[in-house]
């Protein structure tokens, strides 16, 4: 994802993109490997707009970057739309769910660094399917994504139960929203940091990691938020997959604002706040756990709270750069949405109520995943 600098501060707005991953099931909703078929049939021009990953069960999508939260709403109904459209080629269809509410066998993706990671890894490799949401936003420098870095880290478990999809993986209710959170930090470098405080302990950080010889390289540092060796962004990785391309673009939204008032509060000497890393992981298991629902970890004193308190201090951090970004309105209006209705957890759980059958569940994920582009609707509803 290829992102411009954001433009000069004086009233600029920074570009923001998102990277999804779609779990591909076929009519059954049972997920299956057609992944490299689906990809071959591309259009040219929408080269850099799908990717394989790790699983042939799953596709990835990427926007454009952006300035608009229309524009970026639009983008997002256009890869799932074309990867949907790709998939029912070969009797699939993509779906916006972190992990497979039925059972499923994985097939890795033919490829040098998969079969090396399958082969090192084990079971954590070959038995490991998770659809992720990856926000990147522009910025300006490696000093001011790392500043972002240390002022952020404390309000990712929020953004996690705000995104939570993941209640059922292979027929069973897991008794979490995100069981993707527990599947996916089975690999060694997911997870929180500390407090960087300089490029160089960040830089350090990163190479003493690759030495211990335990992880492959610097791509698989799968930390929750980093600055990209791709592109000048932050990436926040936190996130399942949104349901609703509404809520991604609602996550995004949240994600860029954090940027902006992390980046006013360093220029500012405002230090980062000293919550260790540990006690971060444990805020995150328990947004994994109840979502949206149930009780949180404060971000700004870390004492226990509810989810409800923590979003309701998200918005209210964020609220000067959602207003100059022209994004308060429709993210006030999306987090309402999400507390009704649950977010993507919320909603496949009430669609296993009605008739009490898994298959029900991925149906109506379907649905929701391609409402938009079914309707023929390019625009950001909140």
């Amino acid at each position: 994802m290829a992102h411009r600098l954001p433009r000069a501060d004086s009233g600029g707005v920074r570009t923001f993109g998102v990277e999804e991953e779609l779990l591909l099931v076929d009519e059954r909703g049972v997920a299956t490997p057609v992944a490299p078929f689906a990809l071959a049939d591309a259009p040219a021009g929408f080269e850099d707009r799908l990717g394989a990953e790790i699983q042939q069960e799953m596709i990835e999508t990427q926007t454009r970057p952006q300035l608009g939260a229309d524009e970026l709403f639009a983008d997002i109904v256009e890869g799932r739309t074309l990867a949907d459209t790709l998939a029912r080629r070969h009797g699939a269809r993509a779906v916006a769910v972190a992990m497979s509410p039925l059972p499923l066998r994985p097939h890795a993706t033919p490829d040098p660094r998969y079969d090396q990671m399958m082969e090192r890894y084990g079971l954590t490799a070959k038995g490991t399917l998770v659809c992720g949401c990856h926000v990147h936003v522009a910025i300006h420098s490696r000093e001011e994504g790392v500043a972002v870095l240390d002022r952020i880290r404390t309000w990712l478990p929020t953004l996690l139960a705000l995104s939570a999809n993941s209640p059922f993986v292979g027929g069973v209710d897991t008794g979490h929203a995100s069981y993707r959170f527990v599947a996916w930090h089975q690999w060694q470098s997911a997870g929180p940091t500390d407090v960087f405080g300089s490029v160089d302990a960040y830089d350090s950080f990163e190479r003493l990691l690759v030495e211990t010889g335990v992880i492959l390289d610097k791509a698989m540092l799968y930390l929750d938020a980093r600055v990209s060796h791709k592109q000048p962004t932050v990436e926040v990785r936190v996130a399942d997959v949104c349901l609703d391309a509404r809520d991604t673009v609602v996550l995004a939204a949240l994600v860029r604002a954090l940027v902006d008032t992390a980046v006013d509060e360093w220029r500012s000497g405002v230090a980062p706040l000293p919550i260790p890393s540990a006690a971060l992981r444990l805020a995150e298991w328990q947004a994994a756990l109840t979502g949206v629902g149930g009780m949180l970890p404060h971000p700004v004193s870390g004492r226990e709270g509810t989810a409800v308190a923590a979003i309701d201090a998200l918005l209210a951090h964020t609220a000067g750069a959602l207003q100059a970004n022209g994004d308060l309105a429709l993210v006030r209006r999306g987090v309402v949405r999400i507390l009704q209705n649950g977010g993507g957890a919320g909603r496949q759980r009430a669609a296993l109520q009605r008739r009490g059958r898994m298959a029900d569940v991925v149906a109506e994920a379907i649905a929701v995943t391609h409402v938009a582009g079914e309707e023929g609707d390019d625009r950001f509803v909140a």
